[in-house]
């Protein structure tokens, strides 16, 4: 089950260039909920509780209860916009989900087992080729992380998203027919030996 977050924000009556520079005058962060076949909401967010949720890990695959005039809106984060200096957080996206909505989103790769991985107890290196998947998953059960197990995985061998069981109900939308997660690869020290062999 994905985590839900509460997060309080307060309604914005215009919405605008202006109006977003006099709330990030205020201490707060402007962001908008857009979705549900509903019209967009303009909000703000204050800035030390919302930049105390989005470094927490996983801030783009948890669900968030924005309660805003004592409703709340069950959301899902699409974008974040950054200063490109200081590196705030300028304005922010929120999309409205339900039980029934189906989002893709990147979720991040965890790898256990190495210690039962032969290529690896000889010495070799697990190169990650993708630190996350783009997976499609209803909106109401994002999984916090994929788990790819390196047991069995000898060196010069590869591991496909096939060699992975997905959550039910959660599919792939790489565009790679068998993507490649990881390889196992020889260090340099067992290269030259095999070449001197």
């Amino acid at each position: 089950m994905t985590k839900i977050i509460p997060l309080g924000a307060e309604g914005r009556e215009r919405a605008g260039k202006g109006t977003a520079r006099q709330t990030r005058r205020d201490g707060r962060i402007p962001a908008v909920i857009y979705g549900g076949k509903q019209a967009p909401l303009t909000i703000s967010l204050e800035k030390f509780e919302f930049t105390r949720v989005l470094h927490q890990p996983g801030f783009f695959t948890h669900l968030y209860d924005v309660t805003v005039d004592g409703v709340a809106h069950r959301v899902l984060p699409r974008d974040v916009q950054f200063h490109p200096v200081t590196d705030f957080p300028l304005h922010v996206d929120f999309l409205r989900v339900t039980s029934d909505t189906r989002i893709v989103v990147h979720v991040p790769v965890e790898f256990v087992n190495q210690d039962k991985s032969p290529g690896l107890k000889r010495g070799g290196v697990l190169n990650i080729v993708h630190h996350s998947l783009d997976l499609e998953c209803p909106a109401d059960n994002i999984p916090e992380h994929i788990t790819v197990s390196c047991e069995g995985f000898d060196v010069g061998a590869s591991i496909h998203i096939s060699a992975i069981t997905l959550p039910e109900g959660i599919v792939s939308v790489s565009h790679e027919q068998d993507l490649t997660i990881a390889t196992i690869v020889a260090p340099s020290g067992l290269k030259s030996e095999d070449n001197a062999a």
